[in-house]
């Protein structure tokens, strides 16, 4: 076959699961350690006692992940760190371990990387993990980060993805739509500034909405009381890509559907009054916005009451139902549509 006959095929076309699940379906576990691999929110390799190791990493690329127009390098090292340990969180877990690499172009200073270390050291005390190593490369064009968290859970209590039942509650932490409201204003901000770089930026009242994209938090919280409680979820993800996406992932894994309410589903004043700012429909920020960041999980109906003891910050938004059924969202006025995942792409065609 000549070369010009050789298939191409657009990496856009299989979107980034895809193309994992591409790449990686001939990958069989060749060492007994290795519990679970890729398709959940981190790698469970197996250790003499009661606990699994788990290990996650992300990578984090300029002008992709991040714009340093107006994300502060300590932000990025903090936020860096954090996406990882909600990870490990969404595993159930406990995250003790980070490695940090990255890569940098010349036009970086050693105060610009100190700025970026001050985040991660922040983020490692607030979270009591330890930073243990990583590696650092020159790069041709901008700056480049990578974190690997490492974590440990009780064997009898780790959570998967696949494992959501049919009859299940569907669950929420926090509020959902923020990050993405914030970002909205960050971009206005920059192409104002691209335009009239004298004009100040207006951002002193969307605190909470900045905040949530520029500094977001992983929710050790949320799984320290489902533990109090004795909850054990039967599913759990965290929301990284979009309520609708992700939980379109534990639907998938699991060969299940799910009927979401829109009425139930959490959406902030702040963020509320945002996306209207955009004229943006707020329960579409909260389904495809993603980078919230917040634990998206499920329960048997049989823990409700438990549930119902620490719900100060926790949404039941719906109910795992059968495959056949397919994953719905029934509107405030009756209507039902099929969920989509149209949570943010990053390897598009540009």
């Amino acid at each position: 076959m000549s070369q010009s006959e050789t298939p191409r095929t657009d990496i856009s076309s299989l979107g980034e699961f895809g193309l994992i699940k591409h790449l990686t379906s001939n990958f069989l576990p060749q060492n007994s350690s290795t519990v679970f691999g890729i398709g959940d929110d981190a790698a469970v390799i197996d250790c003499p006692g009661e606990h699994y190791q788990l290990v996650s990493t992300d990578l984090l690329l300029e002008g992709i992940h991040f714009d340093l127009m107006y994300c502060p390098l300590k932000h990025l090292g903090y936020k860096s760190v954090v996406v990882n340990l909600s990870d490990i969180y969404a595993m159930n877990g406990t995250p003790e371990q980070i490695l940090f690499s990255f890569g940098v172009s010349n036009r970086f200073s050693v105060e610009a990387l100190e700025e970026i270390y001050k985040g991660v050291e922040l983020a490692c005390k607030t979270y009591e993990v330890d930073l243990i190593g990583g590696d650092t490369s020159s790069s041709k064009q901008g700056l480049m980060l990578s974190v690997t968290a490492i974590g440990k859970v009780i064997k009898e209590r780790i959570v998967y993805r696949h494992t959501a039942r049919e009859g299940d509650l569907v669950c929420v932490s926090g509020d959902l739509g923020a990050a993405y409201c914030g970002l909205q204003f960050l971009e206005r901000e920059k192409q104002i500034y691209l335009e009239s770089p004298k004009v100040q930026p207006e951002l002193e009242d969307h605190a909470y909405v900045l905040g949530r994209q520029l500094k977001p938090e992983a929710r050790r919280d949320i799984v320290k009381h489902l533990d109090n409680y004795n909850i054990l979820p039967t599913s759990m993800i965290d929301v990284s890509d979009g309520l609708s996406s992700d939980i379109m992932h534990i639907c998938n894994r699991s060969k299940t559907g799910v009927q979401l309410y829109e009425e139930n589903i959490p959406v902030s004043r702040e963020a509320y009054e945002a996306a209207l700012t955009f004229n943006l429909d707020p329960m579409t920020c909260a389904l495809n916005g993603g980078e919230d960041y917040e634990l998206l999980f499920t329960i048997s109906k049989d823990d409700r009451s438990k549930l119902d003891q620490i719900m100060s910050d926790l949404s039941v938004i719906g109910t795992i139902g059968a495959a056949a059924d397919g994953m719905k969202l029934y509107t405030k006025s009756g209507n039902s549509y099929d969920l989509l995942a149209q949570g943010w792409q990053h390897m598009e065609n540009k």
